[in-house]
This record gives C-alpha cells, structure tokens and sequence, in this order.
C-alpha cells in the first residue's frame, strides 16, 4: 500500500523553497508514494518542471475568488450569494493597506480575515507536509486531517511577540519541524525552545546532475557584452539586500570597472529597484533580467556570483553557483557557513557595500585567488542527494 503525501507550499514561482521542493519531488520513489500538491497562487515557472506523477489539486474556491477583479467579485458574491468571500477579501485589503507588515505579519492577517471561508480537504492523508512558513502551515494545521503533519522551515527570522503567540497555537499541533540549516534551526529554537524535541535538519535538496543538465540548455545572456558578468539571484524583496548591492554597483562604477551586474527575480520592491536604478544611473551596469524557468545558463556564464542577503534559511542559490564552479561573494548571514569557506569557495564579507564592492574587486583584480577558488569547487562535492534518505527516515 503506497503512502499518501500532501505538500502544501505558496506557489511555484522561481524562489529557493520553490526550487528545493521540486527537487525532492523529482527525487521520490513514486512506487512507494502517492503525491498531492496543493497550492495557493497558479501559473508560475517552476510548474511546469513538477513530475507528472504529481497531482496538481484544483485552485481553492477563495484562491479563485480573490483572482477576480473587484467589481466581478462583487458581481460573483451577488449572483452566487458568495458575501462572506467578499467581506473576507474586503477585510484583508483593509487591514493589509494599514500598514507597512512583513512578510510573518501579513501570513497572520491573511489567515485571520479569509481562513473561514476556506475549505477543508476532504481526504485523509498519512503525511501532510507544509514546506513554508506562514500560510501553508496554518492551512495543514486548519484544514488538513492526516497522521502526521510536518512543517518546514526556510528562512531565518526573529518574529515580534504577536507572531510568536500566532505561530506557537500553530506549531503545538505538528508533529515534526524541519529547519533546512543548522542555523535555520538554531534561530528558530531561540523563539520557541519549547520545541526542541520535535526539531530537526533537513538541508535543501540539491542535484548536480540535473543542475549541470539545465544549465546546457539556451543560452542565457543575449547582449554580447565582453566584460565581467557578476550575478544575483533572488527575490526583489528587503531581505535580500538590494540596497546594499546598488551602491556596491555604483562604487565599481566610480572605478571604471568593465562590468555589468545582472539579477534574476521578481518582487514586491521591483519599482523601488527600478527608481533607484535610474536615480543612481546604473541603468547600462544593473541589469533586471525577470524571472527565468532555467536560471542555470545565466550561472554557467556569470564570472562571479553575489549574494547580499540580510538573511537566509539556507541559501540555496549559493549553492546552485557553486555547484556551476563559479565564484561567490557573499554578505555573513546566519547560516552561510553552512556552506561557504572563506577563501576556498569564496570570499564572506560583511553586510554593507563597501565590504561587497571590495570583496568583487578582489575577485576581479586577483586572477591567482579567483583560479583557485575555481580549482577548488570543481574539486568540492557537489550537492546533497543523500538528503532523501533522510526524509524517507522522517516520513516513516
């Protein structure tokens, strides 16, 4: 008899948790396992990459709803007497726009206003697995019935006391947290230690033969440029350090360094990103390419690659670079020596600008230092397929 799974994540837009989950997913033993996937946003990159052995669940009925404009959702709340959708969704608007929230913040007040006008799943399944913090968790806790529940955690935070309070009626109802670092464990445990007992380390799930397979396929930069790529990866979003990466780019800049610096992402600080780009004039040296399905010819072709994160679970893009052999330069977030050595397989600096610019500069002008950290990653092990194994111990 095959074990049921439900996976409950955001959605498939091209992000780390996104990514890692569509790893193990391709990694599993379908013979052993039935998969559900249910998500909450439809449409995205990463989709069209998840096994045909998984079943994709139907949008929720709110999910539905709330896609529609505002005036047919009234429209559809009058013809199908669906008004407490509509006061739902009225009510997260209005409180949503109070208020400059994080992400914790805005799972909390999302859930608060629309969770009662969200359906249960009607199946009963051995494992149900929320792999984000926030809205899927209290989703599985709320509205999922299985043996045994599991929540993952993927990004290192410090919520505020009303958090804390939120999540904790949320996490005493699951059976198993799974942190995917050291650290991410350790941040964790500092808010709720309560839960140590039931805490564990999965890391994301890397593959480097599917990674190098992806990375041959397209070509990545289109613009010919001859000089140094330099590459980031990750959402348009605060913790990511896109401030901090602008005035490094314009310091390299006021050196007359042949660069270009080029991001793949997507996010709710894009406009902000834009503006600052134009205000700075970088817009010929900082190159917003969007999000891309196969970001890993981009990778291949960087001659650097940098990563200014505040913080991060794990961090995973880093990990995708260097599996690629290409130079990091990376800000000191919790859980970065998880993976990076300083010197080896690239250079950790400290979190401002001229700690990054300085440590790009050093990669650029020393060629003996950028040779050897080549050497040295294409000598590293490459990824973590021995990973599954322990999520089969975890599943039962």
């Amino acid at each position: 008899m095959k074990k049921s799974l439900l996976f409950v994540i955001d959605s498939l837009d091209v992000a780390g948790a996104e990514k890692s989950l569509v790893t193990l997913l391709s990694s599993l033993d379908y013979s052993k396992y039935t998969v559900d996937l249910q998500l909450f946003a439809y449409g995205h990159a990463l989709e069209s990459l998840i096994p045909q052995e998984v079943n994709i669940l139907k949008p929720l009925k709110y999910t539905n709803f709330s896609n529609l404009s505002l005036k047919d959702s009234v429209k559809r709340a009058t013809i199908k007497g669906k008004y407490n959708m509509l006061a739902s969704r009225i009510k997260y608007s209005t409180k949503i726009r109070r208020k400059n929230y994080n992400n914790p913040q805005k799972a909390i007040i999302f859930w608060q206003s629309v969770s009662s006008v969200i359906e249960s799943n009607p199946k009963t399944y051995d494992i149900a697995i929320s792999y984000a913090q926030g809205v899927p968790t209290y989703y599985v806790t709320d509205k999922v019935k299985a043996k045994k529940k599991i929540a993952w955690i993927n990004a290192s935070y410090r919520p505020d006391e009303t958090v804390k309070r939120f999540q904790s009626m949320y996490y005493n109802q699951i059976d198993q947290i799974v942190a995917v670092s050291d650290s991410a464990k350790e941040v964790f445990l500092e808010t709720f230690p309560n839960y140590v007992d039931k805490t564990t380390v999965l890391y994301d799930i890397n593959n480097p033969d599917l990674i190098s397979k992806m990375a041959q396929i397209g070509n990545g930069y289109e613009d010919h440029f001859n000089g140094i790529r330099i590459l980031t990866v990750g959402r348009l979003a605060q913790q990511k350090g896109y401030d901090i990466a602008l005035e490094a780019c314009k310091q390299l800049k006021k050196e007359e360094i042949h660069f270009k610096w080029y991001v793949l992402g997507k996010g709710p600080l894009q406009a902000e990103i834009e503006a600052k780009i134009e205000e700075m004039e970088l817009t010929e040296q900082f190159i917003l390419l969007g999000v891309k399905a196969n970001p890993y010819p981009y990778y291949k072709n960087a001659d650097i690659y940098v990563q200014t994160s505040r913080f991060e679970g794990f961090g995973l893009a880093i990990a995708e670079a260097r599996m690629l052999n290409v130079p990091v330069v990376t800000t000191e977030f919790d859980a970065v020596y998880n993976q990076m050595i300083h010197g080896k397989n690239g250079l950790v600096v400290d979190l401002n600008a001229e700690a990054v610019s300085n440590g790009i500069k050093t990669l650029i002008n020393n060629e003996l230092l950028r040779r050897k950290i080549v050497e040295y990653l294409r000598a590293e092990q490459k990824g973590n397929m021995e990973e599954i194994e322990k999520f089969y111990q975890l599943i039962g």
